[in-house]
């Protein structure tokens, strides 16, 4: 005669597809993402930085307008890599997709602004510091962003 306890130790059906997130996180699958996201990210935030200078000092487009479209280019080049490569097999709409991606660009540079201006703040870490500081947290947050609810890798 099987004990209640037993009974809700025993695994259900369908309880492996709803591993716990954190289990999920904590894989080889998702550390291979991540090393792949962390190869693209780097990538394309030296595209970014490499576009804006071109702008800025080859073609005298002020630095907001071409920090704008360094932004713009930049993320558009890590959707691209992001969806064939670190996210291969999605099975995400590519315009859906890339919207998505955006909006989570979008909440990442919020979070990096704020982050970044709490720490100049309050903290005496030198900017460049900071600045790097403030991006590893932040595309953290993004990778996982995308992971699980835009690509659903996760």
């Amino acid at each position: 005669m099987e004990t209640q306890l037993g009974s809700e130790c025993r695994a259900r059906p369908g309880d492996d597809r709803k591993q716990r997130l954190s289990d999920r996180l904590l894989s080889l699958k998702v550390g291979a993402m991540l090393v792949r996201n962390t190869v693209v990210s780097t990538s394309a935030f030296f595209v970014g930085l490499t576009v804006l200078w071109v702008l800025v000092n080859r073609f005298g487009v002020s630095p907001v307008t071409a920090a704008a479209i360094g932004f713009v280019l930049s993320n558009t080049l890590h959707y691209a890599l992001g969806r064939a490569w670190i996210f291969r097999g999605t099975q995400r709409g590519i315009r859906s997709g890339y919207a998505l991606f955006l909006i989570n660009a979008a909440i990442g540079l919020m979070l990096t602004v704020l982050l970044y201006a709490g720490m100049l703040r309050f903290t005496s870490i030198d900017y460049l510091s900071a600045r790097i500081l403030v991006s590893l947290f932040a595309g953290l947050v993004m990778f996982l962003l995308n992971a699980t609810l835009n690509f659903r890798q996760v």
